[in-house]
């Protein structure tokens, strides 16, 4: 089984085969054929994956780390003392996010394949897919910050071309998605300042960006201890032998005196990480949406709708999550940025499902929703449950890609509602029609009942309610922020806790809003009475992931469960990781906060029906909290997203572009161009090239050769006497010569001769 692991690469070459044939030879393939290669290397890629987690399972959980072919000396600066290979790693970590990954992806994709028919650029759309798993498994499968870097800025990419992908919609909508595309991008980049400086500092104090290194490979470590005995007490700890940042970083911390240098000053090595963890941190905000960077995540929803899924359930936005979990051993010896990861990631949840409340737009609820969990996630690393970090991130997956897919079969059978109007002769010259809109809705369930059940078990596993799989994963989060703050007396567990518990309420009231709005009731615009079910092709993602969100939750029971527990076995999503992320620990069930929990979301479900019942579904033109004295001011908060965009534009983006237009029209024109070009540079130039012009060439140079031309010419005057044009003067002249010639060679001996 150990030779399974020499499959890694396939893993990131079978996508990117896909992508190549598509890109050369789609328009030759068809719709089909195109379909056929993206999707089969989609699941090719699962299958590999599949067989590496049996490769794991059978080798008792070794880590792994495969060079790839051609690429073993990808960095090497031998004077520098640099060299970063790049190297494939296979531990339980890595293997559970190519599962994710590939799996959810390959549902995704195949979900696409229905949903994109009749697109011109259909071709184009799945190689940007295809490429958008190269780089995301990239991210997952490097053993270094590097090669993980090449990922998280090739993910980066991906989404600005397929966010932006209907770039050319009429009516103004393609400047609004290549907007969107543009913000993904722009707001990305802010993040990766952090990231790139945190790597950097990494670097410069570990001597490597590699997570483990071999024995024999050499640090060159910038700290004052870091000497010979350092390094062999790193190889001790090192796990099967090997040695990396975070098996120095775990030796260092135990010997407590390291100081790492920086030239002028020097930090501690608790110090150090700090700052390292906080850049991280950034990094993790921009690319799984954090506080202050999430405002690009909700304009995502403006490319295509398995973009959205492809995005926010298994690929771009969990990057971060996965970063820092990978990088749990600097996280937890940072108290300081643990404290301020679980207030980001906490204040994210509640600020994005409290906007949740307010919006319209069906994929934009679901938006906020993705960022609200993901705050989950993130506070759930500041509590130090890595386990149930990614534990929500597997679960989160399933239910997350079901409601986004869903959500792309109800817009799709609007619009084909709205089509129909036209065909049978109603011309609908309706300019306000909006198929994502909610308003607009209603009554779907008996039109669509397949997607209405399959988003019925995303919204439940959402909501937290038992036995769906997000209550397993959601439940664990709380415990373990409970339990830091009741155990160790934490501030921070005690406040994820308790903001975390009222984001899940906001959870559970959003979802059954909802699905009150599109489901429930009766049709509330002609094009949701003409709605039709989707076809197989679009309906199958959606039962499997059904299925998923339903089972998912079963492979993490927590200890102390009733039957569940000796039926399934304990913590066994947790044992798995142990494996890989150092400080990943199992927790117990705890029923009370189990039974809170799920109470109180069943109570927000239930206030979501009573507010949103058929009465107030008939007409939604302004919605039930909007209109209640009490909570209208709360709802246009919500409505208009606490103003963020707003904020941004009045204290960020505008004066940003008035300090750029008075740097490009008064700096940069008048100043630089006008003075400093005109004034100090032509002008004094112009004085310059004027001198040389006048006295240096027509004065000196000029002359002096006009002179000797005239010189030229005076000597060619008298020469020119001597050109008679007779033959016998030129005979003569040459007799002559002869003569002179023979004379001054005989002059010698005439001398000789005369004596003189």
């Amino acid at each position: 089984m150990e030779n399974f692991f020499d499959l890694v690469p396939l893993v990131v070459f079978l996508p990117l085969a896909g992508l190549l044939i598509n890109l050369f030879a789609g328009k030759q393939l068809g719709e089909t054929g195109v379909s056929i290669v993206a999707v089969g290397a989609s699941a090719a890629a699962f299958l590999v994956a599949v067989l590496l987690w049996i490769a794991q399972v059978d080798t008792g959980y070794q880590a792994a780390v495969i060079d790839a072919p051609l690429l073993g000396d990808w960095i090497s600066i031998p004077s520098a003392g640099v060299n970063i290979p790049w190297q494939f790693r296979v531990d339980t970590l890595s293997v559970t996010m190519m599962l994710v990954v590939t799996g959810v992806g390959s549902l995704i994709h195949f979900y696409a394949v229905g949903y994109m028919h009749g697109d011109e650029r259909f071709p184009r759309f799945f190689v940007y897919m295809n490429l958008f798993l190269v780089f995301m498994l990239l991210l997952v499968t490097g053993n270094n910050f590097l090669m993980m870097f090449v990922g998280w800025e090739g993910v980066g990419l991906c989404s600005y071309l397929l966010i932006g992908f209907w770039f050319d919609k009429p009516g103004g909508e393609g400047w609004k998605n290549s907007d969107a595309a543009r913000k993904a991008f722009i707001v990305n980049r802010i993040g990766d300042f952090g990231l790139i400086l945190g790597m950097l500092i990494t670097f410069w104090t570990f001597g490597t960006l590699d997570y483990y290194l071999p024995d024999e490979k050499p640090l060159v470590a910038h700290t004052e201890t870091a000497d010979v005995e350092a390094h062999q007490a790193g190889q001790a700890a090192g796990s099967a032998g090997l040695m990396g940042v975070f098996n120095q970083a775990e030796t260092w911390l135990e010997e407590g005196d390291h100081q790492v240098e920086f030239g002028l000053f020097s930090l501690s090595f608790e110090a150090t990480l700090t700052v390292i963890t906080l850049l991280f941190l950034l990094g993790a905000a921009g690319k799984s949406a954090q506080i202050p960077l999430f405002v690009w995540l909700p304009d995502a929803m403006a490319g295509p709708t398995p973009v959205s899924a492809f995005i926010h359930a298994a690929t771009m936005v969990t990057a971060g999550v996965y970063m820092m979990v990978r990088s749990n051993v600097f996280y937890h010896a940072s108290d300081v940025s643990s404290f301020v990861v679980t207030l980001v990631g906490a204040s994210t949840a509640i600020v994005a499902g409290f906007i949740a409340v307010g919006q319209w737009d069906i994929k934009r609820v679901l938006a906020y929703s993705t960022v609200s969990q993901l705050g989950f996630m993130v506070a759930a690393v500041g509590v130090g449950a890595y386990a149930a970090a990614m534990f929500h991130l597997v679960t989160h997956a399933f239910f997350k890609a079901l409601l986004f897919l869903a959500s792309g079969s109800v817009i799709h059978g609007m619009e084909h509602g709205h089509h129909h109007l036209e065909h049978d002769g109603e011309h609908v010259h309706d300019e306000t029609f909006d198929p994502q809109d909610m308003r607009f809705m209603g009554g779907l369930r008996r039109k669509m009942p397949l997607t209405y059940w399959t988003y019925l078990s995303g919204t439940l596993a959402l909501a937290g309610i038992i036995p769906f799989a997000g209550f397993w994963s959601k439940d664990e989060i709380l415990a373990d922020a409970l339990k830091l703050g009741v155990d160790e007396g934490r501030l921070d567990g005690y406040l994820g806790f308790a903001i975390l518990l009222i984001a899940a309420v906001f959870t559970a009231f959003y979802m059954w809003r909802q699905v009150s709005m599109i489901f429930l009731g009766g049709p509330r615009h002609n094009a949701a009475d003409h709605a039709e079910e989707s076809g197989t092709v679009m309906i199958a993602p959606l039962v499997v992931l059904a299925f998923f969100s339903l089972v998912a939750g079963m492979i993490n029971i927590p200890g102390g469960f009733p039957v569940l527990d000796s039926l399934f076995g304990e913590h066994k999503f947790t044992g798995w990781l142990e494996h890989s992320v150092t400080y990943a620990h199992a927790g117990q069930f705890e029923g009370l906060l189990a039974t809170s929990a799920v109470v109180l979301a069943l109570a927000a479900i239930f206030a979501a029906r009573a507010v949103y019942n058929n009465r107030a579904l008939k007409d939604l033109s302004h919605d039930p909290l909007e209109l209640d004295e009490r909570t209208s001011g709360m709802f246009a908060l919500a409505n208009a997203k606490l103003y963020w965009d707003e904020f941004y534009f009045k204290f960020i983006i505008y004066p940003f572009q008035r300090a750029a237009r008075w740097l490009a029209e008064q700096l940069d024109w008048h100043f630089w161009h006008d003075f400093v070009h005109e004034n100090v540079i032509y002008r004094h130039f112009q004085r310059v090239t004027d001198f040389l012009t006048q006295p240096v060439d027509r004065g000196i140079i000029d002359r002096a050769f006009i002179r000797l031309a005239e010189w030229t010419q005076a000597l060619a005057a008298r020469v020119r006497v001597i050109q008679t044009g007779y033959v016998r003067t030129y005979a003569l002249s040459v007799l002559l010569g002869a003569l002179l010639v023979m004379v001054i060679i005989l002059f010698p001996v005439i001398r000789e001769l005369l004596g003189i």
